[in-house]
């Protein structure tokens, strides 16, 4: 079974929800605040945490959260994106698919994970190739929904290579869906964004014919 959100389908606004006094503390205090309340968490679970094994945890999932997992909400982290001459005059779409992506949803903190595809026409820049990669990775390491991710990889794009065309696609599995709740293992998720040139139908269809290739140019 795959669910499928189209760009009419916008739960909550682009921007991730964050409050002003988000960058007031420091890395290393927010991991000792962190570290204190989820101590606090495992106790209420009634987990000993005298014993080796769970002893350091507390202390181990935050700075998992700062330093890695949520380490999309530091501007700080944000990669650095240069742009370069078109100088091969390529004026075709460029595809970049299966971009492996981690993210945990907002509403359980539980992850969700799949395949982003992204696609641009030049307008006369270029972008590092590597650079599509963390673009989609920066924006997943934060809470997140599906359909913010997809808006917000877009209008990085947009923003930086100044075209409106672009194109992202996002295909997902959800655990709050296969390991809790519903508890279905076998759906997905799929979002879209198709922007300036790629709402034509010609143009959609050769990108998605891409994302269907094997050994086939």
């Amino acid at each position: 079974m795959i669910e499928e959100i189209g760009n009419d389908h916008v739960s909550t606004g682009t921007e991730t929800p964050m409050v002003s006094t988000a960058f007031v503390l420091s890395n290393d205090e927010k991991i000792k605040k962190i570290e204190f309340h989820f101590k606090e968490i495992m106790e209420t679970l009634g987990l000993d945490l005298a014993d080796d094994s769970l002893s350091g945890t507390p202390n181990r999932v935050a700075k998992m959260y700062i330093k890695e997992i949520f380490n999309g909400l530091d501007p700080v982290n944000k990669p650095l994106i240069k742009l370069f001459d078109n100088k091969y005059q390529y004026n075709q779409m460029l595809v970049e698919k299966d971009i492996t992506f981690y993210s945990n949803c907002e509403h359980h903190f539980v992850p969700f994970f799949g395949k982003a595809h992204v696609a641009y026409i030049s307008n006369g820049k270029v972008i590092g190739l590597s650079k599509l990669n963390r673009i989609v990775n920066y924006y997943a390491k934060r809470p997140q929904v599906q359909e913010r991710l997809t808006m917000q990889i877009a209008s990085e794009l947009e923003n930086a290579l100044g075209t409106e065309d672009v194109v992202v696609v996002i295909e997902a599995r959800h655990l709050c869906v296969s390991s809790r709740g519903i508890k279905d293992d076998n759906s997905s998720t799929i979002t879209s964004f198709y922007g300036g040139k790629f709402k034509e139908e010609q143009t959609k269809s050769e990108f998605l014919n891409y994302l269907n290739l094997k050994n086939n140019y």
